[in-house]
C-alpha cells in the first residue's frame, strides 16, 4: 500500500482548515491572549486541563509559560490540572471522573484566575464540571473546542472566550488548538516583552 498519497492528503486538509479557520479565530486568540496577559499582570496564574491529547495540550501550554516558548523571560504562573497522577486517581475513585479537574480549581483557583479548559467535542463532563467551578471563583475561562462548541459553548458568559475550530475530526481541531496555544503564547510574550528583533 502507498502511504504516500494518504499523508499529503492529511496535509492539505491541516493546512486549509487553518488557511479557512484564521480569520475567524485570530480575533478570538488575540482576545484569549489579552484575558491571560491581564491576568498574569495583576498577580494571577492560570490552570489549565483537557483529556487524552487535550490534556497534552494542557501540559504543554503550563510548560511554555512556565519555563519559555521562544525568548527568555521571567516565568509566568500557569499549571496542568492533569499531570498529578495521585490526585486524579483518588479523587476519581473517591468521588467521579468528572470532578478530578473542578477539585482542583476549586482548591487552586481564584478570583480573576484564567482556567484554559480543553475538549475537542466541548462535552468533556469532567471539562464542564471545571467551567462550572471556575465561574464559582469568579475566574474567566477561555474554552478550547470544535464540533460546534457542544456543551461548553452553550454555558460561557460574555467575560470568558470561546475558540471553537470549525471542524468535526479530533485530529484536525487539535492541530488548531495547538497553533492557538502556540500564538497565545507567543501575543503574551510580545504584550510583556515587546517586538522581538
Amino acid at each position: 500500500m502507498e502511504l504516500t498519497p494518504r499523508i499529503l492528503a492529511h496535509f492539505a486538509d491541516s493546512a486549509k482548515l487553518k488557511r479557512d479557520a484564521a480569520d475567524v479565530l485570530a480575533p478570538l486568540i488575540a482576545r484569549a491572549a489579552t484575558v491571560m496577559t491581564e491576568c498574569l499582570l495583576a498577580d494571577g496564574k492560570i490552570l489549565a486541563c483537557g483529556n487524552g491529547g487535550s490534556a497534552s495540550d494542557a501540559q504543554h501550554f503550563a510548560a511554555e509559560l512556565v519555563g519559555r516558548f521562544e525568548r527568555e523571560r521571567p516565568e509566568l504562573p500557569a499549571l496542568s490540572l492533569a499531570t498529578d497522577t495521585s490526585l486524579l486517581t483518588a479523587v476519581a475513585n473517591d468521588y467521579t471522573f468528572e470532578q478530578v479537574f473542578a477539585k482542583q480549581v476549586r482548591a487552586l483557583g481564584a478570583r480573576d484566575d484564567v482556567l484554559l479548559a480543553i475538549s475537542t467535542s466541548g462535552n468533556s463532563a469532567n471539562v464542564i464540571a471545571a467551567i462550572d467551578a471556575a465561574h464559582e471563583r469568579d475566574m474567566r475561562v477561555v474554552a478550547l473546542t470544535g464540533r460546534g462548541g457542544g456543551r461548553i459553548g452553550g454555558m460561557l458568559s460574555e467575560r470568558d472566550v470561546h475558540i471553537c475550530v470549525p471542524h468535526d475530526r479530533t485530529a484536525r481541531v487539535q492541530e488548531v488548538h495547538l497553533l492557538a496555544i502556540h500564538c497565545i503564547c507567543d501575543a503574551i510574550d510580545n504584550t510583556l516583552l515587546g517586538e522581538d528583533s
